[in-house]
């Protein structure tokens, strides 16, 4: 089919396509009409992304996530929000409402949960295509109704988005709070174990008595050192006791003794060559003389003697020392072991503190986002009573009408055409016997009288006569 024939097609059925069109519109128009109006009241949810979090203070990398919008959308559809709004409108202690719930149901289940389902039929939510704009719109019958209805929806997402926020905040603060007494448990164990350590140890100042051990430790080794070189230097004067000592050369007494010898040595010599040997005077000062060399030889003695007797308390007081020394390293070592174990249990002390604290951390901060009532969700645009009604759109229905019956029209006229074949043209008697065309009939007239006849003739073709009946010519002069 071309468009010629096309067009003589709906030319031919015209009045079946306007028909059609117009019973169309009419039912339309009659339908829009007795539908009843239904408003649309829309409350608007702005969600804030950018903001950090009033406890934590960072901003959720989640929220800038293209799934954040979607999921919030969802949230506002859920039957937990659907519920939230029954119990805010409190709808569901409405007689009228309770007795359309039992008609539907009869009494089973909870009417709560039907009418949350019933109200989730009529809500439509939409974000905006760039912004952050949450679009909740409900409709009914009531605009005053829409509007409350969409308010309640708004204030229900924002209040189910707290609870979602604050329920697992609550059960981590419960958690850590467990935890955190188990800590404190063992932190307060830890701590019995040091104290009592130090209480069996004598332990009050690990590092300073180390440190005062560790000094005197290092004063009895100097003390050592310089016994034992007293005792070697006693010991050598002892071996080569005699005038050259140093103490007995620097000796007063014996300095004393010995310028008293040198002057009687040299008055006997005098008392000799003047008096002799024998004369009284003379063996006097020779007996004083003996007697002086007895007294330097006896103190010449003393001194080696006390030598002797210093090198012997130089070597006592070695061994006194060296013992001294022996039991101030077991004394230290003890106390470095003993150092070792309470840095151990210090440890322990300081580690289960770090878990404590920050256990105690987390549980502070469950706690709060607990009891937080902050969100990034706030009600931009709160829904206003529709002043206009949404639906039956008049126009826009008879517009779809005219369209759709149009359609309708056109599709009626070729099925009928389908159905009662025609011959409208020199084409479709060409196609429909399947034959050429020889000759064309027409009335010399002018052109500007041409009009439409039926006739009834007959057409000669390849030597055979075919009889076409009700057929339209179009005569051309």
């Amino acid at each position: 089919m071309n468009l010629q024939q096309f067009l003589l097609i709906l030319l031919a059925r015209w009045r079946v396509a306007a028909y059609t069109l117009l019973t169309t519109v009419v039912v339309a128009l009659a339908v829009s009409l007795l539908l009843p109006k239904q408003y649309t009241a829309t409350a608007s949810v702005v969600v804030d992304i950018k903001s950090p979090d009033p406890i934590a203070g960072v901003i959720m990398p989640i929220m800038a996530a293209p799934s954040y919008m979607a999921t919030q959308m969802d949230i506002i559809n859920s039957q937990r929000v659907a519920r939230r709004v029954v119990r805010l409108t409190r709808i569901d202690e409405n007689p009228a409402v309770r007795e359309q719930w039992l008609d539907a149901t009869e009494g089973k289940g909870k009417i709560e949960n039907w009418m949350a389902a019933l109200l989730s039929k009529k809500l439509d939510v939409k974000p905006s295509r760039e912004g952050n704009v949450i679009e909740i719109a409900y409709t009914s019958k009531d605009p005053e109704f829409s509007a409350s209805i969409a308010n309640a929806f708004a204030q229900a997402y924002i209040d189910t988005a707290i609870e979602l926020k604050v329920e697992p905040a609550r059960h981590y603060a419960k958690w850590f709070g467990e935890q955190g007494a188990i800590s404190r448990q063992t932190l307060e164990q830890a701590q019995a174990r040091l104290s009592d350590y130090q209480q069996v140890k004598g332990i009050v100042a690990n590092e300073e008595r180390l440190d005062a051990e560790t000094a005197k430790l290092n004063d009895l080794s100097a003390q050592l050192t310089l016994a034992q070189a007293q005792s070697v230097d006693a010991n050598s004067k002892h071996k080569s006791a005699g005038d050259t000592l140093p103490e007995v050369m620097q000796n007063s007494l014996v300095l004393n003794l010995k310028f008293d010898i040198a002057r009687l040595e040299a008055k006997l010599q005098e008392l000799a060559g003047n008096l002799g040997r024998n004369h009284p005077q003379y063996q006097r000062t020779e007996s004083e003389l003996q007697s002086l060399k007895q007294r330097l030889e006896a103190e010449t003695l003393q001194i080696a003697s006390s030598i002797g007797t210093s090198g012997r308390i130089s070597k006592g007081k070695e061994t006194e020392l060296l013992a001294a020394i022996e039991a101030q390293k077991k004394k230290l070592l003890d106390l470095k072991g003993g150092r070792d174990q309470l840095v151990v249990l210090q440890r322990e002390v300081d580690s289960a503190q770090r878990a404590y604290d920050v256990i105690s951390q987390r549980a502070t901060q469950s706690s709060l986002e607990g009891n937080s009532t902050q969100t990034n969700l706030s009600v931009l645009t709160p829904a206003t009573e529709p002043l206009e009604s949404s639906s039956p759109k008049i126009l826009l229905n008879t517009l779809l009408a005219v369209f759709l019956g149009t359609l309708l029209g056109v599709g009626a006229a070729l099925v009928i055409e389908m159905l009662d074949r025609r011959v409208r043209s020199l084409e479709d008697m060409e196609l429909t016997l399947g034959l050429p065309v020889l000759a064309e009939l027409s009335p010399a007239r002018p052109a500007a009288a041409n009009w439409w006849v039926r006739i009834t003739g007959r057409v000669l073709a390849r030597g055979r006569l075919s009889l076409v009946a009700q057929q339209e010519i179009s005569l051309r002069p």
